[in-house]
């Protein structure tokens, strides 16, 4: 069974679409610098606009960017690594590449500016933040999909 298959499933799919926005709040909040407080200001924007702005955007996105994460999940499971999380940062341009076309497409297709705004300044150092957020991510993925 594929790593979308085995999230996209109920009863995981709730209790995978709850960790994961736990996963977006813990990222967002963690966030330092310059690059970070854009990411905080941005974010915060969009809340004030959706205030369920991350569970929206988790459960729009994940059927999608689990299928991106399937081949990823599929080498992790011959690779003999242990923890998902630390092989997706080991992969780190590759994977927050395949993240990224998901949410690009997405984004280029809403018809809601403020996303659109508020996405637009952040994109050039999306990469780095899906990279920091891999282990997380790849870590609570795991955990679902055994």
């Amino acid at each position: 069974m594929s790593l979308s298959e085995k999230l996209l499933a109920e009863p995981a799919r709730t209790a995978v679409i709850s960790d994961l926005v736990v996963v977006v709040e813990q990222e967002v909040g963690e966030k330092k610098g310059i690059s970070g407080t854009a990411v905080k200001a941005g974010y915060g924007a969009v809340r004030k606009v959706m205030p369920d702005l991350s569970k929206r955007a988790v459960v729009r996105l994940l059927p999608d960017c689990a299928v991106a994460l399937d081949p990823f999940w599929d080498d992790f499971r011959t690779s003999g690594e242990a923890e998902f999380g630390k092989y997706l940062a080991g992969r780190g341009d590759e994977a927050s590449q395949a993240l990224l076309a998901v949410t690009d497409a997405k984004v280029a297709a809403t018809s809601r500016e403020v996303i659109k705004k508020a996405y637009k300044p952040l994109r050039g150092k999306a990469g780095d933040h899906v990279q920091a957020a891999l282990p997380r991510l790849g870590s609570t993925l795991q955990k679902h999909a055994g």
